[in-house]
């Protein structure tokens, strides 16, 4: 891993814990942020001041920023099967969580990278953010969101390329997780395909160390496959 400082926003959650964590087992200085966390160290994507102190508590400039968060259920809620089950507050917080935290995040963070040298900021998305991908329909608020976030992320490459012509900005898909995210939809996972969150912060880990500047702007899978968009 070419990284020498590192954050990570979502440090709490199965994945974002893990790649905290394999990012200290190759000796790379990490920041972990997440909304549970107290003091200089918390973060919630809801709150841009949150996310404007966090980006000013940082002591040295990061070399590669990962956005591990993502939100597909609640307590109360879940995807929606149908369109008749749209509700514009859910979708509102969605949207909140899963596209514009992230944007916030890379507006704050992204201006604290270097201008010079390779740089990587990435985010979580999914594969079903894919519009071309879209063959089963349902899941309404988590894949517009994820869509949205997919934008976001190409639309922000173009401008950080100006600033740093190798900086890389990309959007990632970890597969299916065993977190909390995913528990409730495990059951028609493929063998093979469900990952502990360890072998998923490596997978991506593994990913981002293989892109190239060509690669900036794109949405990659766990196994470095470009996912159309």
């Amino acid at each position: 891993m070419s990284a020498k400082q590192a954050v990570v926003i979502g440090a709490s959650g199965g994945i974002g814990a893990a790649l905290v964590e394999a990012l200290r087992d190759e000796d790379i200085a990490t920041r972990g942020f997440a909304r549970s966390f107290a003091g200089a160290d918390h973060i919630d994507l809801e709150d841009e001041a949150s996310i404007a102190a966090a980006a000013a508590s940082l002591s040295s400039a990061p070399d590669l920023v990962i956005v591990a968060t993502g939100l597909l259920h609640a307590s109360d809620r879940g995807p929606e099967k149908s369109i008749a089950h749209l509700d514009p507050a859910w979708l509102h917080r969605q949207f909140a969580v899963n596209a514009i935290g992230p944007a916030l995040v890379a507006k704050h963070f992204l201006p604290l990278m270097p201008r010079a040298g390779r740089t990587v900021f990435a985010a979580l998305s999914a594969r079903v953010g894919s519009i071309s991908d879209n063959r089963l329909g349902g899941w309404y608020g988590y894949r517009a969101s994820k869509a949205a976030l997919n934008q976001l992320v190409r639309t922000a490459s173009v401008e950080e390329k100006r600033r740093n012509d190798r900086s890389i900005v990309v959007a990632l898909h970890p597969g299916t997780v065993d977190t909390a995210l995913s528990r409730p939809f495990q059951a028609n996972v493929q063998a093979g395909r469900l990952f502990d969150a360890g072998r998923a912060a490596v997978q991506l880990l593994d990913v981002i160390d293989g892109l190239r500047v060509i690669d900036s702007g794109k949405l990659f899978d766990w196994e470095g496959k470009e996912v159309s968009p």
